[in-house]
């Protein structure tokens, strides 16, 4: 099974580190897709107070409930960090959406046992995917 598939389907509960409440951005129309396919989304913005119905959190260490899977919409040079506090928090996964993509955020987390997936849209994955998530 490749790595796109096996966290799609085994994630249920997704925190988006940078989603924003404005919709013209794409992670709010992404994780309001992911909503409507039965993820629980979970905003992670210091910016936000609430998104998509969910309250927003300033760290993913504040999310007060098991993550899955941390999917990123924040500069590389600010991933690094998000991956420690992926690996932290325990999530099973973390996603670098386009233009998120940082090498040595994603050898950190492969070496502290996360699933990693950089560069592919959480999105057009899905889409793609979606006859074999059952």
């Amino acid at each position: 099974m490749n790595t796109e598939l096996e966290i799609l389907r085994t994630t249920k509960t997704i925190a988006v580190v940078g989603l924003s409440s404005h919709v013209w951005r794409p992670s709010f129309e992404i994780a309001k897709y992911l909503q409507k396919q039965g993820y629980r989304i979970i905003p992670v913005n210091p910016n936000e107070t609430q998104v998509l119905g969910e309250t927003s959190y300033p760290r993913l260490e504040d999310v007060p409930e098991k993550v899955d899977l941390v999917s990123v919409f924040r500069r590389p040079a600010s991933v690094p960090e998000i991956v420690e506090s992926a690996i932290r928090i325990g999530a099973k996964a973390v996603w670098m959406q386009p233009g998120t993509e940082n090498a040595a955020a994603s050898a950190r987390a492969l070496e502290a046992g996360l699933m990693v997936v950089a560069g592919p849209c959480i999105y057009v994955e899905h889409r793609r995917l979606k006859p074999d998530l059952g």
